[in-house]
């Protein structure tokens, strides 16, 4: 297997900026991969409202290392993966490190908010300690080393929104997490004014000028209604040279099917027939090309004794029937 977390840092070194997509399953990842990006961010939130539950701490360390395993088998792009709090103490974020790092995963970010976290944009949250925080970097960067080095560590602090919290802490974290050793840093911020954004990545600068930052372009903040809206571009030259739109999937996907099923609810089996005509053509047309069953079928063919008879002599998608089902 290719080193992912190198791939990653190779990015970071080339691209004058590196964006993507939040995605939430392995699927997601794919058609990320097939459309252009050249990373995947996989979302914390989006995999908990996938699941059925809010950004709240719900999801176990278990079941999100297992849903970054498929995801990373299933595409051959760099996945930074959110590891929420490392879901507890120093030691639990050992073990989070532990667990992420067989996943295939390029890297994961870890959080400073206090246990169970929630979503940055969710009121309520706090963080830990100063020194509780430093101890929970150094422990996942000493794992790292242990057991990767190029598997990325990515510091976030929440302190700029958190009970209390301020510009100024942010700073203050973000400085002490990149001396522990960390990746990149990312304050996670609370709007799309661009001053807080500005301020933050000129004070790393100062004292971090070759530190790269990461940047959350969130849906939460309704960037369309802002009169100057950061570019990527802008984020950039500032020094985020990672940005990502956390639920970029998960609002394209919510968005098309509640229409769909809005239309189907209306218009019964003639909402079938619209979709249908309506995917004529598009990448997306076929559910067996979107599940790659000639590649599998080609395995088969490979692997399995009698394939060619048993694809030509029944119905189904294949090269003796297209049309498929």
């Amino acid at each position: 297997m290719d080193n992912m977390g190198r791939a990653f840092r190779q990015l970071l070194a080339t691209e004058p900026y590196l964006f993507t997509a939040g995605v939430y399953d392995p699927l997601g990842a794919q058609l990320a991969e097939r459309a252009g990006m050249k990373s995947v961010y996989l979302s914390g939130y989006s995999m908990a409202m996938a699941n059925g539950w809010p950004d709240m701490g719900f999801l176990t360390q278990t079941e999100v290392t297992r849903i970054a395993s498929m995801v990373a088998s299933a595409t051959r792009l760099p996945i930074i993966a959110d590891a929420d709090d490392g879901y507890g103490n120093a030691l639990s974020t050992i073990r989070t490190v532990q667990e992420y790092a067989k996943t295939g995963v390029a890297g994961i970010h870890l959080e400073d908010q206090r246990f169970p976290k929630r979503c940055g944009h969710i009121a309520g949250k706090t963080v830990v300690d100063f020194d509780e925080a430093i101890g929970k970097y150094r422990a996942a960067v000493d794992t790292r080393n242990r057991l990767d080095p190029d598997f990325v560590i990515i510091a976030r602090t929440d302190a700029y929104g958190a009970v209390g919290g301020s510009l100024e802490e942010a700073i203050r974290r973000g400085r002490a997490y990149a001396d522990a050793g960390v990746d990149l840093v990312w304050a996670e911020l609370s709007n799309a004014a661009r001053e807080p954004a500005i301020a933050f990545a000129k004070a790393m600068r100062e004292t971090h000028p070759r530190l790269p930052l990461a940047f959350n372009y969130s849906s939460s903040f309704r960037w369309h209604q802002d009169p100057n809206p950061l570019s990527f571009k802008e984020l950039g030259e500032l020094g985020y040279k990672f940005i990502f739109i956390t639920l970029f999937a998960a609002h394209a996907a919510t968005y098309a099917m509640w229409n769909a099923m809005e239309e189907l609810v209306r218009d019964q089996e003639q909402a079938q027939w619209r979709l249908e005509k309506v995917k004529v053509g598009h990448p997306t047309e076929s559910h067996h090309v979107m599940a790659r069953v000639a590649h599998f079928q080609e395995l088969e063919k490979r692997y399995i004794p009698g394939t060619d008879a048993r694809l030509k002599g029944s119905d189904g998608f294949g090269e003796a029937h297209p049309a498929g089902h």
